[in-house]
Protein backbone atom coordinates (compact mmCIF):
# COMPACT_ATOMS: atom_id res chain seq x y z
CA UNK A 1 0.00 0.00 0.00
CA UNK A 2 1.39 3.42 -0.93
CA UNK A 3 2.06 5.81 1.94
CA UNK A 4 0.13 9.09 1.86
CA UNK A 5 2.98 10.96 3.57
CA UNK A 6 5.33 9.97 0.71
CA UNK A 7 2.82 10.49 -2.12
CA UNK A 8 3.58 13.47 -4.36
CA UNK A 9 -0.07 13.77 -5.48
CA UNK A 10 -1.18 15.19 -2.12
CA UNK A 11 0.88 18.34 -2.82
CA UNK A 12 -1.76 19.28 -5.45
CA UNK A 13 -4.76 19.21 -3.11
CA UNK A 14 -5.96 19.89 0.44
CA UNK A 15 -4.25 16.77 1.83
CA UNK A 16 -1.01 18.81 1.80
CA UNK A 17 -2.34 20.57 4.94
CA UNK A 18 -2.46 17.37 7.01
CA UNK A 19 0.28 16.52 9.51
CA UNK A 20 2.50 13.48 9.05
CA UNK A 21 0.64 11.62 11.83
CA UNK A 22 -2.72 12.37 10.18
CA UNK A 23 -1.40 11.15 6.81
CA UNK A 24 -0.04 7.95 8.37
CA UNK A 25 -3.48 7.27 9.91
CA UNK A 26 -5.24 7.92 6.58
CA UNK A 27 -2.80 5.66 4.72
CA UNK A 28 -3.86 2.86 7.05
CA UNK A 29 -7.57 3.14 6.24
CA UNK A 30 -7.71 4.25 2.58
CA UNK A 31 -8.28 1.87 -0.31
CA UNK A 32 -6.35 2.21 -3.59
CA UNK A 33 -7.96 1.08 -6.84
CA UNK A 34 -7.30 0.99 -10.56
CA UNK A 35 -10.46 2.01 -12.40
CA UNK A 36 -11.01 1.10 -16.05
CA UNK A 37 -12.14 3.66 -18.62
CA UNK A 38 -15.95 3.97 -18.61
CA UNK A 39 -16.35 2.75 -15.02
CA UNK A 40 -18.79 4.67 -12.81
CA UNK A 41 -17.13 5.93 -9.60
CA UNK A 42 -20.49 6.94 -8.15
CA UNK A 43 -24.04 7.54 -9.35
CA UNK A 44 -26.44 10.44 -8.85
CA UNK A 45 -28.37 9.76 -5.65
CA UNK A 46 -25.60 7.64 -4.12
CA UNK A 47 -24.07 8.38 -0.71
CA UNK A 48 -20.35 8.75 -1.37
CA UNK A 49 -19.28 8.62 2.32
CA UNK A 50 -15.71 9.67 1.65
CA UNK A 51 -13.25 11.41 -0.63
CA UNK A 52 -11.50 10.23 -3.78
CA UNK A 53 -7.91 11.37 -4.35
CA UNK A 54 -7.07 11.10 -8.06
CA UNK A 55 -3.57 9.64 -8.49
CA UNK A 56 -3.83 9.33 -12.26
CA UNK A 57 -6.38 9.72 -15.05
CA UNK A 58 -9.45 11.88 -15.62
CA UNK A 59 -13.12 11.49 -14.76
CA UNK A 60 -16.13 13.43 -16.00
CA UNK A 61 -18.62 14.67 -13.42
CA UNK A 62 -22.12 15.13 -14.82
CA UNK A 63 -25.76 15.71 -13.95
CA UNK A 64 -28.74 14.25 -15.79
CA UNK A 65 -31.16 16.94 -16.95
CA UNK A 66 -34.95 16.51 -17.02
CA UNK A 67 -34.82 15.80 -20.77
CA UNK A 68 -32.42 12.89 -20.22
CA UNK A 69 -29.24 14.64 -21.40
CA UNK A 70 -26.02 14.35 -19.43
CA UNK A 71 -24.57 17.77 -18.67
CA UNK A 72 -20.86 17.52 -17.85
CA UNK A 73 -20.11 20.08 -15.15
CA UNK A 74 -16.47 19.26 -14.44
CA UNK A 75 -13.48 17.21 -15.53
CA UNK A 76 -11.54 16.00 -12.49
CA UNK A 77 -7.90 15.18 -13.14
CA UNK A 78 -4.75 13.85 -11.52
CA UNK A 79 -4.07 15.66 -8.25
CA UNK A 80 -7.70 16.63 -7.58
CA UNK A 81 -9.95 15.56 -4.73
CA UNK A 82 -13.50 14.46 -5.50
CA UNK A 83 -16.40 14.25 -3.07
CA UNK A 84 -15.40 16.90 -0.50
CA UNK A 85 -19.02 17.97 -0.17
CA UNK A 86 -19.85 14.57 1.32
CA UNK A 87 -17.67 15.57 4.29
CA UNK A 88 -19.83 18.59 5.10
CA UNK A 89 -23.34 17.26 4.56
CA UNK A 90 -25.03 13.88 4.67
CA UNK A 91 -26.95 14.35 1.44
CA UNK A 92 -26.65 11.91 -1.43
CA UNK A 93 -24.61 13.05 -4.41
CA UNK A 94 -26.40 15.19 -7.01
CA UNK A 95 -23.72 14.24 -9.56
CA UNK A 96 -22.38 11.18 -11.35
CA UNK A 97 -18.67 10.47 -12.00
CA UNK A 98 -17.33 8.27 -14.82
CA UNK A 99 -13.71 7.49 -15.73
CA UNK A 100 -12.75 9.10 -19.08
CA UNK A 101 -9.61 6.95 -19.21
CA UNK A 102 -7.96 4.36 -16.96
CA UNK A 103 -7.56 5.85 -13.50
CA UNK A 104 -5.71 5.24 -10.26
CA UNK A 105 -7.61 6.49 -7.24
CA UNK A 106 -7.46 6.31 -3.46
CA UNK A 107 -10.67 6.38 -1.43
CA UNK A 108 -10.55 7.83 2.10
CA UNK A 109 -13.57 6.98 4.31
CA UNK A 110 -15.55 9.94 5.59
CA UNK A 111 -15.30 9.06 9.29
CA UNK A 112 -11.49 9.19 9.13
CA UNK A 113 -11.11 12.48 7.28
CA UNK A 114 -13.91 14.28 9.17
CA UNK A 115 -11.74 13.91 12.26
CA UNK A 116 -9.08 16.01 10.50
CA UNK A 117 -11.66 18.66 9.59
CA UNK A 118 -12.48 18.97 13.30
CA UNK A 119 -8.87 18.97 14.55
CA UNK A 120 -6.81 20.70 11.84
CA UNK A 121 -7.92 24.29 11.01
CA UNK A 122 -5.38 24.57 8.17
CA UNK A 123 -6.90 21.54 6.45
CA UNK A 124 -10.46 22.83 7.05
CA UNK A 125 -9.57 26.21 5.54
CA UNK A 126 -8.01 24.53 2.50
CA UNK A 127 -11.16 22.44 1.90
CA UNK A 128 -13.32 25.58 2.26
CA UNK A 129 -11.14 27.49 -0.23
CA UNK A 130 -11.53 24.68 -2.76
CA UNK A 131 -15.30 24.65 -2.28
CA UNK A 132 -15.42 28.45 -2.72
CA UNK A 133 -13.43 28.09 -5.94
CA UNK A 134 -15.85 25.38 -7.16
CA UNK A 135 -18.81 27.67 -6.40
CA UNK A 136 -17.20 30.51 -8.37
CA UNK A 137 -16.67 28.18 -11.33
CA UNK A 138 -20.30 27.03 -11.07
CA UNK A 139 -21.52 30.66 -11.04
CA UNK A 140 -19.53 31.43 -14.20
CA UNK A 141 -20.81 28.24 -15.80
CA UNK A 142 -24.45 29.20 -15.13
CA UNK A 143 -23.95 32.67 -16.67
CA UNK A 144 -22.15 31.23 -19.71
CA UNK A 145 -24.93 28.70 -20.31
CA UNK A 146 -27.55 31.45 -20.10
CA UNK A 147 -25.83 34.20 -22.08
CA UNK A 148 -23.28 32.70 -24.49
CA UNK A 149 -24.08 31.08 -27.81
CA UNK A 150 -23.10 27.45 -28.40
CA UNK A 151 -20.23 28.65 -30.61
CA UNK A 152 -18.95 30.93 -27.82
CA UNK A 153 -19.24 28.09 -25.30
CA UNK A 154 -17.28 25.72 -27.55
CA UNK A 155 -14.47 28.28 -27.99
CA UNK A 156 -14.40 28.91 -24.22
CA UNK A 157 -14.38 25.16 -23.50
CA UNK A 158 -11.45 24.52 -25.87
CA UNK A 159 -9.47 27.30 -24.17
CA UNK A 160 -10.36 25.90 -20.76
CA UNK A 161 -9.17 22.41 -21.82
CA UNK A 162 -5.94 23.94 -23.15
CA UNK A 163 -5.44 25.66 -19.81
CA UNK A 164 -6.29 22.60 -17.71
CA UNK A 165 -4.53 19.81 -19.61
CA UNK A 166 -0.96 19.67 -20.89
CA UNK A 167 -0.14 18.90 -24.51
CA UNK A 168 0.98 15.38 -25.42
CA UNK A 169 4.09 14.62 -27.50
CA UNK A 170 2.10 15.23 -30.73
CA UNK A 171 1.08 18.71 -29.54
CA UNK A 172 -2.56 17.68 -29.02
CA UNK A 173 -4.50 18.29 -25.80
CA UNK A 174 -3.66 15.48 -23.39
CA UNK A 175 -7.32 14.53 -22.95
CA UNK A 176 -9.32 12.39 -25.37
CA UNK A 177 -13.00 13.33 -25.33
CA UNK A 178 -15.68 11.92 -27.60
CA UNK A 179 -17.74 14.35 -29.68
CA UNK A 180 -20.65 13.47 -27.40
CA UNK A 181 -18.58 14.44 -24.33
CA UNK A 182 -17.74 17.81 -25.90
CA UNK A 183 -21.43 18.33 -26.71
CA UNK A 184 -22.31 17.46 -23.10
CA UNK A 185 -19.83 20.03 -21.79
CA UNK A 186 -21.18 22.88 -23.93
CA UNK A 187 -24.83 21.78 -23.56
CA UNK A 188 -25.84 21.04 -27.13
CA UNK A 189 -26.69 18.15 -29.46
CA UNK A 190 -23.75 16.02 -30.63
CA UNK A 191 -24.48 16.96 -34.28
CA UNK A 192 -24.17 20.68 -33.43
CA UNK A 193 -20.84 20.10 -31.67
CA UNK A 194 -19.51 18.13 -34.66
CA UNK A 195 -20.61 20.89 -37.08
CA UNK A 196 -18.98 23.64 -35.01
CA UNK A 197 -15.74 21.66 -34.54
CA UNK A 198 -15.60 21.19 -38.34
CA UNK A 199 -16.16 24.93 -38.80
CA UNK A 200 -13.32 25.74 -36.36
CA UNK A 201 -11.10 23.25 -38.20
CA UNK A 202 -11.92 24.80 -41.58
CA UNK A 203 -10.99 28.23 -40.20
CA UNK A 204 -7.69 26.70 -38.93
CA UNK A 205 -8.46 27.56 -35.30
CA UNK A 206 -8.04 23.89 -34.35
CA UNK A 207 -7.06 20.61 -35.96
CA UNK A 208 -8.73 17.25 -35.31
CA UNK A 209 -7.26 13.77 -35.70
CA UNK A 210 -9.65 11.17 -34.32
CA UNK A 211 -10.30 12.20 -30.74
CA UNK A 212 -7.14 14.33 -30.63
CA UNK A 213 -7.68 18.09 -30.60
CA UNK A 214 -4.91 20.54 -31.54
CA UNK A 215 -5.34 24.21 -30.61
CA UNK A 216 -3.88 26.31 -33.44
CA UNK A 217 -5.15 29.82 -32.72
CA UNK A 218 -5.89 30.54 -29.05
CA UNK A 219 -6.39 34.28 -29.65
CA UNK A 220 -9.07 33.70 -32.30
CA UNK A 221 -10.86 31.28 -29.93
CA UNK A 222 -10.66 33.88 -27.17
CA UNK A 223 -12.19 36.50 -29.49
CA UNK A 224 -15.04 34.14 -30.38
CA UNK A 225 -15.64 33.17 -26.73
CA UNK A 226 -15.92 36.81 -25.64
CA UNK A 227 -18.18 37.75 -28.58
CA UNK A 228 -15.76 39.68 -30.79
Amino acid sequence: MSKCEQCIIRQFNSLKSLTKDELVRIAGCKTSKTIKKGTVLFEEGEHINGVFCIKDGVCKVSKMSDNGRDQIVNLVRKGDLLGERSLINDESSNLKAIAVNDMEICFIPKEEIVRDLEDNPKFTMDILKNMASSLKTADNFIVDMAQKTVKQRLAATLLSLENKFAKNENGALDILLSREDIANIIGTATESAIRLLSEFKKKKLIDLKGKEVFILDSQALKDISTGF
